[in-house]
């Protein structure tokens, strides 16, 4: 990684990639249903815990999945003739565009659902994560000028987040801030699940592997992301075991141990779907698979299904139903929302169709 290929590894689009993501796709709709329509009394199950446990992995596939694509997406753009600096000016205007959605998002839900003005519209969800740590990843991917200087600073960044949480967790001098600044920092109980501290770090670390993405062949780089994620897993398994070096730590929420230890699964999920990807059963003659058209409409499904897992439209089902019944809900709500996303895919293609059309009937015309 100490310089640039002199041609780019890859100039397509990943398709792994998108698998990936779709399972981070299933991975959050299982989270959000059997959370909001679970009863409480299937709660204390032991299975209801482990799908618990999965579903908590939803979220960190998405913010490193981004970051992954950071590097790549600034690489494209460079391929069409962009300069580094447009590059990474880019991919900050998307960070922006992510972190103003995570608002009118917000504002969708107090239209739809109501609650309190100030803790709707100002609360704390994925993409209010998301946006800023895409800033600032194009911002450290732009200070850069070589590949191993750009992937050790994002990796710099992701490990000091990590390591720092316990202690921003824990500074009192966050009280004296506004509430809707220190929900940015430090979890606030129904104003906040996501704190840039640590998840921020997740994307900066998939930036630091998009990088590799770029100046290292698949070939190489797929056993090394083995080595490194096993590695990682294990070794963040392994300190969770040792004594605390914070006085005030929980290992599932603000651990450093645990941040290593999903990052590494995290990481070790790229080479898992690549393989996946080359079984040698697969027909790759074949049209997308449907994981992968799950992982292309990540964005709109995350927007359309919250609400309607939590919002007034499944009203109805909240807290009612059994775990078995939850997980059936699930499947079938799933398959409704695939339904959806091909139906919306469908409609942009056709009204793209009939824009195409107008445009050259206008132009034959003149």
């Amino acid at each position: 990684m100490s310089a640039p290929p002199s041609r780019p590894a890859h100039t397509g689009r990943r398709g792994y990639l998108d698998w990936l993501r779709g399972i981070a796709v299933l991975i959050m709709i299982e989270a959000h249903t059997l959370d909001s329509w679970t009863r409480i009394a299937d709660r204390g199950h032991a299975a209801f815990g482990y799908a618990m446990i999965v579903g908590g992995f939803g979220a960190p596939i998405f913010l490193f999945l981004a970051g992954v694509a950071i590097p790549l997406m600034a690489a494209a753009r460079m391929r069409r003739g962009a300069t580094e600096a447009e590059a990474a000016a880019a991919v900050r205007r998307r960070g922006w565009e992510i972190f103003g959605l995570a608002f009118l998002f917000r504002l969708q839900s107090f239209v739809l659902s109501g609650g309190a003005p100030a803790a709707t519209l100002l609360k704390v969800d994925i993409l209010n994560i998301m946006g800023p740590a895409m800033v600032g990843a194009g911002a450290l991917w732009g200070a850069a000028r070589r590949p191993a200087g750009r992937a050790a600073l994002l990796a710099l960044v992701a490990a000091a987040l990590a390591m720092l949480t316990p202690i921003v967790r824990a500074t009192p001098w966050l009280a004296v801030l506004p509430d809707p600044i220190e929900w940015y920092l430090r979890p606030s109980p129904g104003r906040t699940t996501f704190t840039l501290f640590p998840w921020a770090g997740f994307l900066f670390a998939g930036g630091a592997i998009g990088v590799a993405f770029e100046a290292v062949s698949e070939r190489r780089l797929i056993p090394a992301l083995t080595l490194i994620g096993v590695t990682a897993a294990a070794g963040g398994y392994a300190a969770s075991y040792l004594p605390p070096l914070y006085a005030e730590t929980n290992f599932w929420t603000s651990s450093p141990t645990f941040f290593f230890l999903r990052l590494g699964v995290l990481v070790t999920l790229i080479p898992a779907a690549y393989a996946w990807e080359r079984r040698p059963w697969s027909d790759r003659t074949r049209r997308r698979e449907v994981l992968q058209e799950f992982g292309r409409a990540s964005l709109f499904i995350y927007w359309i299904h919250v609400e309607m897992v939590y919002g007034v439209v499944s009203a109805a089902l909240h807290k009612r139903l059994t775990l078995g019944q939850a997980v059936v809900a699930f499947a079938l709500f799933s398959v409704f929302l695939f339904g959806v996303a091909k139906t919306k895919d469908r409609l942009v293609a056709w009204w793209k169709s009939e824009r195409g059309l107008k445009t050259r009937a206008r132009g034959a015309a003149t």
